[in-house]
Order: C-alpha cells, then structure tokens, then sequence
C-alpha cells in the first residue's frame, strides 16, 4: 500500500437535534462522520475508493496489526464530530457480548469517548445514574418514563473527555460540539425522546434498553491536560481505541505507526504540515487525514499553535 496520507470525504446525518455548525447551508446538521467504513477518499492514487474497500484490499498495511487482531479487515473505529443545538436521546448502548446476543453474530458492541471541543455557557450533559439507584428503580423509570429524575446531569466545558462504557445511559445537551471515537458500530437504544414523536426511523427500545443498562455505569470528567510545545497526551484509552491530544506551536513532531495501528488526526484549533516520504499535505481546523499503519515515520510541523486529536486502536 502507498504510505500516503488518505484525506477522507466526510458525511452528514441531519437528525432533528442538530445545529447550523458543522454545515451552516443545511441546517439541522447534527453530525459529520469523519472516519468510518464507508468515507471516500478524497485525493491520490486512492481517489474514489472507499475506507471499506481499501481496508480488504490492504489489510494491515493500512489498519495495523492490533486492528487486525480486534477486527479482521473490517475498520475498527467510527469518528464523528455532533453538533447538538437540542437534547438527544436519552440512550445506552450494549457490550460485545449483548450485541451479538440481541442483534446477531456480526455485530459489535459500543464502547465510545466524547471530546468536548465547543460549549455554550452552562452546556451540559447526562452520563450515568445518581448514586444508589438500584437496578430495579432504573427499570421502573424506564418504563414509566421518569428517568430524569434518576440520571446524573454533568456540566462540561471544551477540552473536557469523558469515555463511555457500554450501559451507560447518557445524552448530550444543547450547545455543545463533541468529538466522538467509538468501536465500529451504530447501534443505539433510546430510552427517552424528550416527548418526540416516534417515527419509524426513530423508535424508543425500552425492552433492549433494559437488558443492557447498567446503573453502576457512569462517566467522569477528565479536565484537559497542561500541554506544552510538542506534547502528546493520552486523553483515554480502552482495548478498542487510544485518544492522543497534541500541541505544537514551534517544534516539529515524528511519529511512528510502527506497523500496529493507522493514526487517524483531526485538527481541532491552526493548521499544520504532515510529511510522509518528503510529501506534504497540510491540514486545516476540521479536517482528518488517515496516516496508514505501513506509514513508519512521519512528521507534524506547526503553521503557527495548533491542536490535534489523534485516535488508534
């Protein structure tokens, strides 16, 4: 496989609860999905193709050895950047395990990370229950639709992680903008709708709901890091996934794939230079360019303060 970066064509999920952020032409936009399966290449010999495609052609020169081992030629992760100008869904995802269980043998579970990158002033979001709410309390409120007054509301602000385990009931609140990295599924049980109506692209799963939430499960913040020039910090790490934070003002950074995992960068404040074998490609607030595992080495050069997240497996 060319050891040249794969700038990816992202796409866009206009859910009733979005903003005017991610596309301000098409509003609701609520999320853009910036590395999955199904993104185009947008540039190069690899024009056109799909992640999906390349990742069965190429295999661990483009996924790495540690993808490969979690999930075949299949792509391991989904990012996604949300927009929420409303409330979501109260919702819950299962593990492994009970997703095989309830949706079938090719199915994975959800285990997720949020990033906050904007917020409004008192933004907040739902993440776990309150203390001592038994199994039995969270079930009644489930069904019989009180489960606000059991769920723990969280106020966050930009730079805050949060990782989400599976049967975890959580939601995002209005105003805030979140980078999302989770394993490479999509399925969501919601819980409570905030009174929409249901629709049959938009259903509440209460009796999926109820066999995989857990009200032990809940999320902590984890602040953002002091970084200085030429920084990399691990933001949270799982057995699916690894979230770097990375700061570089004046320093050029090298970093290595070492064959194990693709680097997936998205720049979230500046711009920066990435050179691979003497190309370069520069990339903007935004923007995600997928640096294959066969890559090696690499280089980040700063075009002034910039910030990068770095997800892997």
């Amino acid at each position: 496989m060319n050891k040249t970066p794969l700038s990816l064509i992202p796409e866009y999920r206009d859910y009733v609860w979005g903003g005017s952020k991610l596309r301000p032409e098409v509003v609701p936009t609520a999320e853009a999905w910036i590395v999955y399966a199904n993104n185009r290449v947008a540039s190069g010999i690899y024009a056109g193709h799909i992640l999906a495609e390349l990742a069965e052609d190429f295999g661990e020169a483009l996924l790495g050895s540690r993808a490969v081992a979690l999930t075949g030629k299949r792509f391991p992760l989904l990012i996604k950047i949300l927009d929420a100008a409303q409330w979501l869904s109260l919702q819950v995802h299962p593990n492994d395990a009970q997703a095989k269980k309830l949706e079938g043998e090719n199915f994975f579970g959800k285990t997720e990370a949020w990033h906050i990158l904007e917020n409004e002033p008192n933004a907040k979001l739902i993440a776990g229950m309150k203390k001592n709410i038994t199994a039995e309390a969270l079930a009644d409120s489930i069904k019989n639709g009180t489960i606000l007054e059991t769920v723990e509301q969280v106020e966050v602000k930009a730079g805050d992680t949060l990782f989400m385990k599976p049967g975890t009931i959580h939601a995002l609140g209005p105003g805030l903008l979140i980078y999302e990295v989770q394993q490479t599924s999509d399925i969501t049980y919601r819980v409570y709708d905030w009174g929409r109506p249901q629709t049959e692209t938009r259903k509440l799963h209460i009796e999926k709901a109820l066999a995989v939430s857990n009200p032990a499960m809940i999320s902590a913040v984890v602040p953002a890091p002091y970084m200085n020039d030429g920084d990399v910090k691990t933001l949270t790490q799982c057995e699916y996934f690894k979230l770097d934070t990375i700061l570089v003002e004046k320093k050029t950074l090298e970093m290595k794939t070492l064959g194990e995992s693709f680097h997936a960068l998205t720049m979230l404040d500046g711009e920066s230079q990435i050179s691979v074998d003497g190309e370069a490609f520069v990339i903007k607030k935004f923007e995600t360019v997928l640096i294959p595992a066969s890559c090696g080495i690499y280089q980040i050069q700063p075009l002034g303060k910039a910030r990068i997240l770095k997800a892997s497996v």
